[in-house]
């Protein structure tokens, strides 16, 4: 995955649970419109800056990590009756998808062990009575 299209994601996530949060003050009268609790938003937008940060600072694991306690605590919030109907989808969608879809974690493979001593490693060599 590349960098641009997660920031991109996280932008549009971010954005979608601020604005859904705040709501538009402009348009208090349509108060129909669906919003999370103010809480609910920020600690879930501030969720979405640290994968960001993560992915800016080339740690996919920790992003992955941060992503995956993101979908977790959106379903957490589904479950306790905090997000409206209209908003699950969406936001559990972009959740799951930066969870499960577009941030790999990929470690670099182990290192060979190296022996540093001075004496022959087992099994090399010529053993007592080979071409003697």
């Amino acid at each position: 995955m590349t960098w641009a299209s997660s920031r991109t994601i996280l932008a549009t996530a971010a954005t979608a649970v601020v604005v859904a949060g705040c709501g538009g003050h402009a348009h208090r009268a349509a108060s129909q419109a669906p919003k999370l609790p103010a809480d609910l938003a920020r600690q879930l937008a501030a969720r979405s800056d640290e994968v960001a940060a993560r992915l800016d600072a080339g740690d996919d694991c920790g992003a992955l990590s941060s992503a995956r306690r993101l979908q977790q605590q959106m379903i957490a919030a589904i479950n306790q009756r905090r997000v409206p109907a209209s908003l699950q989808e969406p936001l559990t969608a972009a959740a799951n998808d930066l969870a499960f879809g577009r941030i790999q974690c990929t470690r670099p493979a182990p290192q060979p062990k190296q022996h540093h001593g001075k004496g022959k490693q087992e099994g090399h060599g010529k053993h007592k009575g080979e071409g003697d």
